[in-house]
């Protein structure tokens, strides 16, 4: 598997480059543990235009996972990818909102990515509501957002792929200190 990704590294495919940095940075595939190549390889990822990596650097940048921590360097990050339409990254941004005591903008950052399918972002509304922070008619945005979106994206190729463990969320273990 790691010779295909170095091909599609060699053909300058940012997603292979992103994955790769993934590699290194964690120490998987049998490659050793190396953050700051893990980084290089995001960071040219990034410029290749991999929004996946963009917000791998950001979160590293804001919370100082493997490389110095500078939130404004990690913020513009996130906010470029979530410009371009990085679900992962919008989520993230509602996280550092949130985690700041910004609320209201927390809770728009998870309605934007709830209403793209992010069931994550749904809870966190569904959470801020119970706790009182969220509006009824802002969990109720968020439902049907989230609710058109999954329906928009039902088809029977992604069903047979989620049923073998290939489609996957973002997490939001990366989103916290």
């Amino acid at each position: 598997a790691l010779g295909r990704i170095q091909k599609r590294v060699a053909a300058r495919d940012p997603e292979a480059i992103r994955y790769l940095g993934d590699q290194h940075y964690y120490g998987e595939c049998g490659l050793v543990k190396d953050a700051s190549r893990g980084f290089e390889l995001w960071s040219e990822a990034a410029d290749l235009g991999s929004l996946k990596a963009s917000s791998k650097l950001g979160m590293a940048y804001y919370y100082g996972k493997g490389v110095a921590e500078d939130e404004a360097k990690g913020i513009r990050y996130l906010e470029s990818a979530a410009m371009q339409g990085s679900v992962e990254s919008r989520y993230c941004l509602g996280c550092v909102e949130e985690e700041n005591g910004n609320v209201d903008r927390a809770v728009r950052h998870f309605l934007i990515s709830a209403k793209l399918g992010l069931k994550q972002s749904l809870d966190k509304i569904k959470d801020l509501f119970s706790d009182g922070h969220a509006t009824r008619a802002q969990y109720a945005e968020g439902l049907q957002g989230y609710q058109d979106a999954v329906e928009e994206m039902k088809s029977p190729a992604r069903d047979e792929a989620a049923a073998l463990g290939v489609l996957s969320r973002p997490s939001n273990a990366f989103c916290k200190r």
